[in-house]
C-alpha cells in the first residue's frame, strides 16, 4: 500500500519509495513501502512478529541493500553511502544487544570485568554535559562492574554509549524492552526533546504503547510486510477520536492474525514449489555483522 507524502514542502530526513525486500527463495518480507517522515518526527512502528519491521529498519540503517531510489536518509542512499553511520548522522539501536553478544566493537565487552565508566568515558568526541546528562537519566552508575549487571542495567550503559553523539536520525528496534517503566518514560521524553530542539528524526518500534499516543508524530503500521497503515496521525483516520491506541493497534493486530492464519491454511493445502536459495550474504553490508 502507497502512503501519501507527508509535509512535501519540506524534504523528508526519511524518504521510502516502494521498497520491496525479499530474501532469496522466500516472499518479500517488505513489500512496496511508501512513507516520507519529515524532519522532527516521531515515528511509531508497529506490527505482529514476523511482519518485517527488523528487516525494514535494518535496510533504513544501511545494514541491507536496497536499490539506491527505495530508500533516501538525510537524501542519501544509506547502504551506498557508509558516511551517513561513520559520521553519527544515522543511528541504529536495534536488538543485538544481548547477554550473549561478546563486545561492543573495538575489543570493548559488554559482560567483561570493566567498569561501566571505562565503557561509556571511553567513547570518544563526546560533549560532557550530554554525557552527564544522559548518564543522570538513564540512572546509570559509573562504578559498575559490566560482569555483574542485569539485562536492564546493561540495557541503560548500552543505551547511553549509542546515544552519546548527537544523530540527525535514530532507528530504534524494541531498545527498551529491559527497562523499567521510569527508565522508558525518561527516554522517551529525551527523544522528543531531541526531536523538537534538534530536529532529530526517530522510528521507533516496540509493542509498549503507553505514552506513544502523545508522544508519536507519525506512525507505521506493518503486516504481512505491507505498510497497512502510515503518515502524520492526523492523516491517519482510523485513530482519530480513539481513547487508547492500544485498543486500536490490538484490532489490526487480531486482524493480521486471522488473515495470517487463513495464508497458512492455503499455504499447507497448496505447498509452493522450493525455491533454491542462494546466499543472501551479499546484499548485506559488513556493518550488519558488527
Amino acid at each position: 500500500m502507497e502512503i501519501a507524502l507527508s509535509d512535501a514542502a519540506t524534504e523528508p530526513s526519511v524518504r521510502v519509495d516502494g521498497l520491496t525486500y525479499a530474501y532469496p527463495g522466500h516472499e518479500a518480507v517488505v513489500r512496496a513501502w511508501t512513507l516520507a517522515l519529515p524532519p522532527g518526527s516521531r515515528c511509531l512502528l508497529s506490527g505482529a512478529n514476523g511482519a518485517g519491521k527488523t528487516t525494514a529498519l535494518q535496510v533504513l540503517a544501511g545494514k541491507t541493500m536496497v536499490s539506491e531510489d527505495a530508500v533516501r536518509v538525510l537524501g542519501r542512499p544509506p547502504f551506498h553511502d557508509i558516511a551517513l553511520t561513520c559520521d553519527g548522522e544515522l543511528s541504529y539501536l536495534g536488538a543485538q544487544w544481548r547477554r550473549n553478544i561478546g563486545s561492543a566493537g573495538a575489543d570493548v565487552p559488554l559482560s567483561g570485568d570493566i567498569s561501566a565508566r571505562a565503557m561509556i568515558e571511553g567513547v570518544t568526541g563526546v560533549d560532557p554535559e550530554r554525557r552527564e546528562r544522559l548518564v543522570k537519566l538513564l540512572d546509570v552508575d559509573l562504578d559498575w562492574s559490566m560482569k555483574a549487571l542485569s539485562d536492564g542495567q546493561r540495557r541503560r550503559v548500552q543505551i547511553c554509549m549509542g546515544l552519546l553523539k548527537p544523530y540527525k536520525v535514530l532507528l530504534c528496534d524494541e531498545i527498551t524492552v529491559d527497562l523499567d517503566i521510569l527508565g522508558r518514560l525518561d527516554l522517551l521524553k529525551f527523544f522528543k526533546e531531541e526531536c523538537e530542539q534538534r530536529g532529530a528524526t526517530i522510528v521507533y518500534a516496540t509493542h509498549i504503547f503507553d505514552g506513544m499516543a502523545d508522544w508519536m508524530t507519525h506512525l507505521a503500521f506493518t503486516s504481512n510486510g505491507e505498510l497497512k497503515y502510515g503518515g502524520a496521525k492526523e492523516d491517519i483516520p482510523e485513530i482519530q477520536g480513539t481513547k487508547h491506541l492500544l485498543s486500536t493497534i490490538e484490532k489490526w493486530l487480531r486482524i493480521d492474525r486471522d488473515e495470517r492464519r487463513v495464508r497458512e491454511a492455503e499455504r499447507a493445502a497448496n505447498p509452493p514449489p522450493k525455491v533454491d536459495a542462494a546466499s543472501h550474504f551479499q546484499t548485506r553490508h559488513m556493518a550488519y555483522y558488527r
